[in-house]
């Protein structure tokens, strides 16, 4: 398959940018589009080597948990190294902006009242900067935003796009020194043309996915419009029920059949914070997901795969959402049937 297929992503979907300053003014959130998007083992520029490449994240991000989901899973924890910043932008006293990505490990954290240990230093560029803007900065760009993959060696930034970073942490798993053989690794997206089928259900998933139910929260939790917060609540809600209906039509285990895949890797992030902090945040109060027992199962049943619960943290997402609401205060619950995350280790309480 050539590259140029296999880094599709279908751009109008992911990232429609059509008749921005109407839509803006109309009240529809609208997601940046990111500017670096080199391609890791594609060129001698960017080779797939072991310990050479590092990761800039927010636990707070669903974007970028997608790409440590990614690395979880396809066993690449120990080779490529990773820095947390804190869940909460800047403050409005800051000394260079608010609204920031910083790395603070010594910041509290309103909910616990204590440090977040997961949080880190940025130590991937060994500028030791504070602030996401820097890193963007050193290559003269104004971006801001994460996840970004990075080049340790040539200090370059080589992608800040999520869908394609977990894309190519896949195709080169192998040779980035996955702790995973190949037989037991999953293929996120698997090539061949006897897996064209299997490809084009993932990309059909993938653009409903992202449309309704990823950036759709955003449509709905960040809509200064009614009516646009109307028309995503019910695309988001006619998703999670179609999705429903496809898991229950054959008791399948994941969206596509028997295998997990990409589809079902960028559809967690959201499911995962839906119960918990998107159905007040959000305001995607029709129904929690345990209210759909097939949805629930399935999300049980991706948090107990091996290196899932490491790739996030709740306490990271209450306190990033809640912490940017505008008193500040981080909502406790739910706490019926019981605490989350823990009641994702109890796919029987949809029954």
């Amino acid at each position: 398959m050539a590259n140029s297929e296999f880094y599709r992503t279908n751009p109008s979907a992911e990232k429609p940018q059509s008749n921005i300053h109407q839509r803006k003014a109309d009240g529809e959130f609208i997601r940046g589009v990111s500017k670096f998007r080199s391609r890791l083992g594609a060129t001698p520029e960017f080779p797939a080597e072991p310990g050479r490449y590092h990761l800039f994240v927010s636990f707070n991000c669903p974007w970028c948990h997608r790409v440590t989901l990614a690395r979880n899973i396809l066993g690449l924890e120990e080779t490529i190294t990773m820095d947390v910043a804190f869940p909460n932008r800047t403050g409005e006293d800051d000394t260079v902006a608010a609204g920031l990505w910083e790395f603070n490990p010594a910041r509290l954290a309103t909910l616990t009242g204590d440090t977040l240990p997961e949080c880190t230093k940025e130590t991937g560029t060994k500028e030791g900067y504070r602030l996401i803007k820097q890193i963007y900065e050193a290559e003269g760009s104004d971006e801001t935003s994460v996840p970004i993959l990075y080049d340790k060696k040539n200090k370059r930034i080589i992608s800040n796009e999520s869908s394609e970073i977990i894309r190519m942490l896949n195709q080169e798993a192998s040779r980035l020194g996955s702790s995973l053989s190949d037989e037991v690794r999953a293929d996120l997206y698997p090539l061949g043309d006897d897996q064209s089928q299997l490809r084009s259900e993932i990309d059909t998933l993938n653009d409903q996915i992202y449309a309704n139910i990823n950036n759709g929260a955003y449509k709905a939790g960040f809509s200064s419009s009614q009516e646009v917060y109307a028309r995503a609540f019910a695309n988001y809600f006619y998703t999670l029920e179609a999705l429903e209906k496809r898991l229950a039509s054959d008791g399948r285990p994941f969206l596509t059949g028997n295998t997990f895949t990409e589809a079902d890797l960028r559809l967690f992030p959201t499911l995962f914070r839906h119960d918990p902090v998107y159905f007040v945040r959000m305001k995607l109060n029709g129904a929690r997901i345990l209210d759909f027992p097939c949805l629930w199962r399935w999300l049980c049943q991706v948090y107990a795969m091996p290196g899932v619960v490491a790739s996030n943290s709740l306490i990271h997402c209450r306190q990033g959402y809640f912490g940017r609401s505008w008193n500040n205060v981080v909502a406790l619950g739910p706490l019926y049937p019981m605490s989350y995350p823990e009641a994702y280790e109890h796919p029987e309480l949809a029954n």
